[in-house]
């Protein structure tokens, strides 16, 4: 996230920083005091980090919506209301709908590959390609995709999902061509490993 070059610190003498109160913390963060913030993210990044694992299963995915929840405290600190609830109840109200969020975005898209994968004629003659097209199942395709990186499965998905070629990959990623190459070629030997494919 992009922090202010010229935080304000407020001092507080009367109370050790390490025993402030989240609310008094959230109060100076969204006056923009970084060191509040480091010592409020000491305090919330576990307990979002453990609900967004029960929520989603998945600690990547996990790990990714508190990312995504802690950089809201530090650019959203000035909507929290101490008189409608705790600090911790506002942070942990925003990491639920997150990672609810995040759930139905991986429900649709998951959907969406299985409906693919069903239909799905790749034009290249990979083994694993014309494996795929041969024998592999959309739940096994599911199961096989959810061992891939999150680069790698973007990637495969737009080359064989969506047939983009991989110049297309490398454009839509915005990453170099032989960068985009290399994460289809990865991904394709991971998901030749994971579907148990010989070579």
């Amino acid at each position: 996230m992009d922090l202010p070059s010229e935080p304000h610190r407020a001092p507080h003498p009367a109370e050790p920083p390490a025993e402030r109160a989240p609310e008094a913390l959230l109060a100076d963060v969204a006056l923009g005091d970084e060191d509040a913030f480091e010592l409020l993210y000491a305090r919330i990044a576990g307990p979002v980090f453990g609900l967004a694992v029960r929520i989603l299963r998945d600690r990547d995915l996990a790990q990714d919506v508190a990312q995504e929840v802690l950089g809201e405290v530090w650019r959203l600190a000035a909507r929290f209301d101490p008189e409608r609830g705790t600090a911790m109840g506002w942070v942990l109200t925003m990491a639920h709908r997150r990672a609810v969020d995040r759930v139905r975005r991986e429900e649709v898209r998951t959907a969406t590959i299985s409906k693919e994968a069903a239909t799905w004629v790749a034009a290249d003659h990979d083994v694993v390609v014309d494996t795929l097209e041969r024998q592999w199942d959309a739940a096994l395709v599911r199961r096989a995709m959810g061992t891939l990186t999150t680069i790698q499965r973007e990637a495969i998905e737009l080359a064989f999902f969506r047939g983009y070629t991989h110049q297309q990959v490398s454009a839509a990623l915005d990453v170099p061509l032989g960068t985009a190459k290399t994460r289809i070629r990865d991904g394709l030997i991971r998901l030749r490993d994971a579907m148990g494919v010989e070579q």
